[in-house]
């Protein structure tokens, strides 16, 4: 019997020393792995990763960017029966344990040892949210281990409440959603207050396998685990028997809901992208910032249509380039047709489409929409054969002639449900449009789609811009003796440098004018006039002149060639140039970037971003950026435009008497000139100028208003010929006009005010000088004071000859008074 007691007493002993030796070794090993633990305060900083928000400026959602889709609400803000979803699914012993349930571990480690895995954790609320902050989701027992020792480091420093809310806004709940509110917006488009008993279940049974078991990978699955909530929810008294049996019956109605962009203006929102990211870094994804753009949601999408609309009619105005591919599809069936159409990008209101059969005047096709539609001849006249820019086919008689069995094609539909053939065009484009007093961008495309090409041409492509560079040589002019009213010789010329050699720049029109005012000859775009300005008044001073527009000096080049626009400028560079003119003289900077605020609303500066990231009293290094950028050259705008609108006030780069004059030419374009098309807004406040290069490669027009300042820009990427009579006023202008005329409804009508220091004379049509009240051949002029003219000529016998050399009588809208 002592042996017996013996041999227990001494087991007892042993097996004490080995149980104390492995306590010791564990707290031992426990006390190495503290020192790498979060500590307390880090635990109370935890920081959400909320992505980064972009908004007009009457806070319509442009954009999301980051990897984590999260919705921060509080523990009041979730309906009761969730919390009590979550605690009886997860922990219902949340309330009354110290951040690790013993018993549940004890009981995790004989099943893993028993099955030899590491499957179960027995993690409670608190070690959840402890992995999902600090830890990797690895399953061993030395993250098991730091689970325990940062649970216990955690309920020190939070309250129960705190703790459960981080564990509603954090947990990973599937399809990038991270905490219950951003799953009830992905999954079924609600807000948590609007979930229905099921629905809450579903929720709450995501957590254990979000991955796997969510109702849209799994519905089955998710379906076992949602009812498996119910039962528990049940079992504790938290629903009743029908609520029960009635959650149990309702299907699975999940689907897949992104947060929905309520504005498409994605060129604007990569250019705001891009500038946090270059001054904050990666940290912009999950700073939950909601940032404010300058954009103006009505003007942006009137921006889209008409760049879109202008850019189709143009290809319309070219004929039908031929299907994208022919498709052996006799043997196919729709979801294989489907399938080969899924590698064509659609386009908005363009759909890609396989035509199945043709007739002598309609033919039937599938759409990428899985849509059988059918397309009459009405909708395929247009489609005249492609030739080259200046020259298409005869308008088809037949569908036939245009279309075979085959054929992948882009379709369109009308309001009505009316399908028509159509193409993407080959040309491009872009529009910007400023708040001209303060240089905010309040509408800014750059190209057709942009999930087609990302290239932002609106501030990216830089291109010749014809004669919408003439305002700034005139404006040079008049600094220099010139006046509205000074006649230059329109007459041939021959120049010989040692840049261009001989050179015999010639009109638009090919005709040669006499001595024109310069009035007429901007409404007219005379290049012989330009040419003659520039030489008058001297390169080097002109290229002083349109620096103070904010161009590029060293972009402009040394030779009379500038004066007929030979030098490369940005769509965003013209646009803020003409707002010079529009602003009075004075030039504000273009910005896009109206306000940052923090996920709670309250506003933020770059400066705090900063400090936050760094450390009030640190040096900071180079932010942390992508690797690879979208569209890493979108902003490399020196001196062009900025994120932020200036803390400067703008400043005054020419006179206010010269901006009134040169605007005041700039009418004439628009009343009597090349711009005459622009009548159709019927303001009397517009002024503008076309812009259109050498074989027709680029098309331009750039006008304003008191208010808003807007340049469209029409060209290929690849610069070719636009076509025949594609110039400025066919190809750039409609657009303007389209996006102008509602714009300006906004705004009403300013009679452009009169500034110190400027006189009127009447004075003669040919001669530009004084002349007689009574004399139908005269018109008031606008002079700077004591540059008007001074000598009264007698009325001329007007030459009505015709030949190539032109008379210099005006087609109307100069006769009488301007004002």
């Amino acid at each position: 019997m002592k042996f017996i007691y013996a041999l227990f007493s001494r087991m007892f002993w042993f097996s004490f020393a080995v149980t104390a030796a492995m306590g010791a070794g564990l707290a031992l090993y426990a006390t190495s792995l503290l020192p790498n633990l979060p500590t307390v305060e880090e635990i109370r900083e935890i920081p959400l990763n909320i992505p980064l928000r972009i908004y007009s400026s009457d806070q319509k959602l442009v954009a999301e960017y980051g990897n984590e889709r999260r919705i921060p609400v509080t523990l009041d803000q979730a309906p009761p029966l969730l919390i009590d979803a979550i605690l009886v699914t997860e922990d219902d012993n949340f309330y009354h344990h110290t951040g690790v349930d013993f018993p549940g571990i004890v009981r995790a480690l004989i099943s893993n040892i028993r099955s030899k895995s590491r499957g179960q954790g027995a993690s409670t609320i608190t070690m959840q949210v402890v992995r999902n902050f600090f830890l990797n989701p690895e399953k061993t027992y030395t993250r098991k281990l730091k689970e325990i020792l940062l649970a216990f480091n955690m309920e020190r420093a939070l309250t129960k409440d705190e703790i459960l809310e981080l564990y509603l806004n954090k947990i990973f709940l599937g399809h990038r959603s991270y905490g219950f509110a951003a799953a009830a917006q992905v999954y079924y488009g609600q807000q948590l207050i609007d979930l229905s008993v099921p629905e809450i279940a579903m929720l709450a049974g995501l957590p254990k396998a979000p991955s796997r078991d969510n109702p849209i990978s799994n519905p089955d699955r998710a379906s076992e685990r949602r009812d498996h909530v119910l039962n528990r929810l049940y079992e504790l008294g938290k629903i009743d028997k029908l609520s029960l049996d009635t959650a149990k019956q309702a299907p699975i109605t999940a689907e897949r809901h992104i947060a929905e962009v309520e504005l498409q203006a994605p060129y604007i929102a990569e250019m705001a992208r891009q500038v946090l990211v270059n001054e904050i870094g990666n940290e912009v994804y999950e700073r939950g910032l909601n940032v404010t753009l300058t954009i103006n949601s009505r003007y942006q999408e009137k921006a889209n249509q008409a760049l879109r609309k202008g850019l189709l009619d143009y290809d319309v105005r070219h004929g039908y380039r031929g299907p994208l591919e022919n498709i052996e599809a006799s043997d196919l069936s729709d979801r294989e047709i489907d399938e080969e159409l899924y590698n064509f990008p659609p386009s908005q209101e363009l759909v890609p489409a396989l035509i199945r059969s043709v007739g002598e005047d309609r033919f039937e096709a599938r759409t990428r929409n899985g849509e059988n539609v059918t397309v009459d001849l009405a909708g395929i006249q247009w489609a005249r054969e492609y030739k080259a820019p200046n020259s298409q086919g005869p308008e088809p008689t037949k569908a036939s002639s245009v279309v075979k069995t085959g054929d992948v094609v882009y379709l369109a539909s009308n309001q009505e449900g009316e399908w028509r053939l159509s193409q993407m065009p080959d040309v491009s484009g872009a529009l910007v449009s400023l708040h001209s007093k303060t240089g905010a961008i309040l509408a800014l495309t750059g190209g057709f789609d942009y999930y087609l090409s990302k290239f932002n041409r609106a501030i990216q492509a830089e291109r010749q811009p014809g004669s919408n560079i003439k305002p700034f040589i005139y404006s040079a002019a008049l600094d220099n003796g010139f006046t509205p009213g000074t006649p230059v010789s329109g007459a041939p010329i021959v120049i010989e440098d040692n840049l261009e050699g001989i050179w015999r720049p010639e009109n638009y029109s090919k005709k040669f004018f006499g001595p024109t005012r310069l009035r007429k000859a901007l409404s007219l775009s005379l290049n012989l006039v330009s040419v003659r300005l520039l030489r008058a008044v001297g390169i080097n001073t002109a290229v002083e002149h349109l620096e103070n527009f904010g161009f590029d000096p060293e972009r402009l080049p040394k030779s009379l060639s500038l004066s007929l626009g030979s030098t490369t400028i940005t769509p965003i560079e013209l646009a803020s140039g003409y707002s010079v003119f529009s602003n009075n003289g004075k030039r504000a900077l273009p910005y896009f970037i109206e306000k940052i605020e923090d996920g709670d609303g309250n506003p933020v500066t770059l400066a705090d971003l900063k400090a936050a990231q760094c450390g009030a009293e640190q040096d900071c290094e180079a932010p942390e950026t992508d690797t690879e950028s979208e569209n890493p050259d979108t902003l490399n705008t020196k001196n062009v435009i900025t994120g932020f609108a200036s803390e400067a006030p703008p400043t005054q780069v020419i006179s206010p008497q010269n901006a009134f004059l040169t605007t005041s030419i700039m009418k004439q374009v628009i009343l009597s000139g090349t711009g005459r098309r622009a009548l159709k807004i019927g303001r009397q406040d517009l002024a503008g100028k076309t812009g259109t290069t050498n074989n027709y490669r680029d098309a331009w027009f750039s006008g304003f208003s008191p208010d808003v300042t807007t340049t469209v820009f029409v060209g290929f990427d690849e610069p070719s010929h636009l076509g025949r009579r594609e110039s400025g006023a066919s190809a750039a202008l409609p657009i303007w006009v389209d996006y102008m005329d509602s714009v300006l409804k906004d705004f009403p009508e300013t009679p452009q005010s009169v500034p110190d220091k400027i006189v009127t004379r009447f004075i003669d049509k040919e001669t530009g000088e004084l002349t007689q009240g009574g004399d139908p051949d005269g018109y008031s002029e606008y002079f700077l004071s004591g540059t008007e003219p001074t000598n009264i000529v007698q009325p001329l016998v007007r030459n009505t000859g015709t030949g190539n050399q032109s008379t210099n009588t005006d087609s109307g809208g100069e006769t009488g008074s301007l004002f």
